[in-house]
């Protein structure tokens, strides 16, 4: 089943926080592969990594096999993570890479995935779900549009639980959509600090380095 970006922010809870069923396909749409398919800014984390890095950004592409559409089983998507470091050095300069390979964690679910790295870290897992997705007129008088992203990942043992917001421009939401984003994730009162104090903005310094 396709289902069209919604344009009203909309938040669910991580099943970890919820003994509540998952809501139903109707009350909460399932992103498709295609609009997942691109590269997210992170714009805000709750991550203290990333409190020494900027231009934090998320590409997935659909790996073969995989259906555009959101309703084949296991779908599987490249991860590729991209960063700078604020204080570059030996080891961090330029832009650092990790990748990873995401598989939808039930049939016909592309609102929750387990990650397992790629090449050193092959036996580096973790999982992640999708608490809120949508698209909005940017009403820059382009006609342009604005996607955006909540995500939670559960803890590992190399990272604390988490939640970040991507933005599919590379400067970040704008102002309006940000501060409803913001607004609608300090509902999600479960989730304490991670919503709270630990939501920092992570630092965008455009043009991004290649």
């Amino acid at each position: 089943m396709t289902s069209s970006p919604p344009s009203a922010i909309t938040l669910r809870l991580p099943s970890k926080h919820t003994s509540s069923p998952p809501p139903s396909q109707e009350s909460f749409p399932l992103p498709t592969l295609d609009f997942l398919s691109r590269t997210w800014s992170v714009t805000h984390s709750s991550l203290p990594m990333w409190r020494s890095a900027r231009n934090v950004r998320i590409t997935y592409a659909p790996m073969p096999g995989s259906d555009s559409g959101s309703g084949s089983p296991h779908e599987r998507v490249s991860d590729l993570v991209e960063y700078e470091s604020k204080s570059p050095n030996f080891f961090t300069s330029g832009v650092n890479r990790v990748k990873g390979v995401d598989t939808a964690s039930s049939p016909g679910d592309a609102g929750a995935w387990d990650w397992r790295g790629s090449g050193l870290l092959f036996f580096v897992t973790s999982h992640w779900e999708i608490l809120g997705w949508g698209e909005r007129d940017l009403n820059d008088g382009t006609g342009a549009k604005e996607r955006w992203v909540v995500t939670w990942f559960q803890k590992t043992v190399f990272s604390a639980e988490g939640v970040d917001v991507y933005s599919d421009r590379k400067e970040g939401p704008s102002e309006g959509l940000k501060a409803e984003i913001l607004g609608e994730l300090a509902k999600l009162k479960e989730l304490g600090s991670l919503v709270g104090e630990d939501l920092r903005e992570v630092e965008i310094k455009l043009p991004w380095m290649e």
